[in-house]
């Protein structure tokens, strides 16, 4: 598949055009992604990232790194980290403009006291509980707070001891000064500052006062000159408020940034928010944020998807103006198309049944020429000798009709080698098989008298001598539901054959002291990328994704 990130037409970019023509900023495009340092970024982060990136790559124009880091309660540095690390991955730099919103605590704060002198804020002694039972409903306004309206002076002087560290959390907030009866329940007189006693990983100790994200996030953006402030919709309400704090404030209306919203990315059986991914690393559900059955982004590249792949992925399914859910076989197809380009092909038998072939001389070894890819002149050696492996479940001792792989009798072709024929089965005392015996056709291989013979089966193999045992771990999808219902226990849906861990499979020498990251496709069983925690002696392998691509079936009809 090939891709161009901005080939498609999206309305963002349509805005974006009408802004430019109507001589608005002039001195470039400007865009941010702000991530918030209490996590790992997930597959939806993914196409917010390609989005802001993407932007500002297509108007020759810049984007910003800043973490919204104004809830030092849920934050690390491992956090802060491992975005960086998940943005170069992917292909994207910011190059010297990496921001935090702690770098504007000071000017932040500022602007509040500006608000309160406005009369536009002021300090409120509710509770969380009492300002959500004054904010009143969707249908009824809400009610002010008898605190509303305190003096400039008393506010100015309120706001001030809250900085110097003399009231509880909890015991007082800012709040902006708007309309409790505006339709829009995100005007009626938001909070835009909190008490919170906790050390920041950056400022320390030194605020005990902390700025709300809906204050934070325009100032920031006007501090930084962003002039496209892309948001995913659940943002779409908290627009007004954006664009209330930028005039009410006086920032230039022809180069204050716009705030602009896409639909975040849904995925079928994939659990999409943080909270909930927390609470599966937290609860031991899986191992890690890295799992590679996590949606997370380095759980994504640990299972063996490529960044390419998810940018092509993110460019398919365009940018939309209202919520949907996208079938994840759309996923796997972009990483099918992406390793069937790149992947070497190797031999690797799973479950592993030994076939002697009584025919072939003992002792010797052969080397038989494989194809590294396909439509590739790249090849690499295969030994081959007396005794092999094939895969359990391509021999059926009572076959049916249509059963085109190997039975009593019957003949199949090796990948790269001969015609074999089974002559008898080996069986233990509890009657499972244990080795076939067969014999082989000498002229089959290539360039032989028989090469052109048919059979109608061909299977993959291992030679046993010189097979690696490896530790192959197969990934099915973490939630058994295509989709939850909000505040469904999405633990309950957890799939608990999610993982299924294969040990003592067989790998082709060639094949088993690859690096970390390496993408291999096994032959008739998918594409595998070897586990950060492989060892010569143990190399583990992961299940990208099989080869049946069900998505793009489904698209050709």
């Amino acid at each position: 598949m090939t891709t161009n990130e901005f080939s498609s037409s999206n309305f963002i970019h349509n805005a974006i055009d009408e802004d430019l023509k109507n001589g608005k900023y002039a001195d470039g495009i400007h865009t941010r992604f702000p991530p918030e340092p209490n996590g790992y970024l997930h597959i939806g982060h993914a196409k917010s990232i390609c989005m802001n990136f993407g932007t500002a790559k297509k108007y020759n124009g810049l984007c910003n790194l800043r973490f919204d880091d104004t809830n030092p309660i849920k934050e690390d540095v491992e956090y802060i980290n491992s975005i960086q690390a998940d943005i170069k991955w992917l292909g994207f730099d910011w190059e010297d403009r990496m921001h935090y919103a702690s770098d504007y605590f000071e000017q932040l704060y500022d602007y509040a006291v500006e608000l309160i002198k406005l009369g536009k804020a002021f300090v409120c002694d509710l509770s969380a509980d009492e300002i959500r039972a004054y904010r009143g409903t969707l249908t009824e306004p809400g009610k002010e707070s008898p605190y509303r309206n305190r003096s400039v002076e008393e506010n100015l002087d309120l706001f001030k001891r809250m900085r110097e560290g003399e009231f509880e959390n909890g015991a007082k907030v800012l709040r902006a000064k708007i309309d409790m009866a505006s339709p829009n329940i995100t005007m009626r007189d938001p909070v835009i500052y909190r008490i919170s006693h906790t050390t920041h990983h950056r400022t320390g100790d030194k605020w005990c006062i902390y700025p709300m994200y809906d204050f934070a996030h325009p100032i920031s953006d006007a501090l930084e000159h962003i002039t496209h402030s892309i948001c995913t919709l659940e943002f779409e309400e908290h627009r007004p408020l954006y664009n209330w704090l930028l005039e009410t404030l006086g920032f230039d209306e022809n180069t204050r940034p716009r705030q602009m919203e896409f639909a975040r990315l849904n995925l079928t059986n994939t659990i999409m928010s943080k909270r909930k991914l927390r609470q599966l690393v937290d609860g031991g559900y899986v191992d890690g944020w890295d799992d590679p059955r996590m949606p997370t982004i380095s759980g994504l590249r640990r299972r063996g998807f490529t960044a390419r792949s998810i940018r092509n992925f993110c460019d398919e399914i365009g940018v939309a103006k209202s919520n949907s859910i996208v079938d994840i076989t759309m996923l796997e197809h972009c990483v099918r198309e992406d390793l069937n380009e790149t992947a070497d092909r190797v031999m690797a038998v799973l479950k592993p049944l030994k076939v002697i072939i009584d025919n072939y001389p003992e002792g010797k070894t052969e080397y038989l020429l494989a194809q590294n890819r396909y439509n590739s002149d790249k090849t690499h050696y295969l030994p081959f000798g007396r005794e092999i492996f094939i895969e359990r479940d391509d021999f059926m001792e009572e076959a049916p009709k249509k059963f085109f792989r190997l039975k009593p009798g019957g003949e199949v072709r090796l990948k790269y080698a001969y015609i074999i024929k089974c002559e008898s089965v080996i069986k233990n005392e509890s009657g499972e098989i244990v080795e076939l015996h067969c014999t082989y056709d000498p002229d089959s291989k290539q360039g032989g008298k028989t090469a052109g013979r048919k059979v109608k089966g061909t299977l993959h193999w291992v030679e046993k001598s010189t097979a690696v045992d490896a530790e192959v771990r197969l990934y099915d999808y973490l939630l058994t539901e295509s989709s939850l219902n909000e505040g469904s226990d999405f633990i309950a849906s957890l799939n608990p054959n999610s993982l299924q861990v294969l040990q003592n499979c067989k790998i082709e020498p060639w094949a088993a002291w690859a690096g970390p990251e390496t993408k291999y496709q096994f032959l008739r069983q998918g594409y595998f990328c070897v586990d950060k925690t492989s060892q010569r002696n143990h190399p583990v392998f992961n299940r990208i994704v099989g080869l049946r691509d069900t998505w793009s079936k489904a698209a050709k009809k």
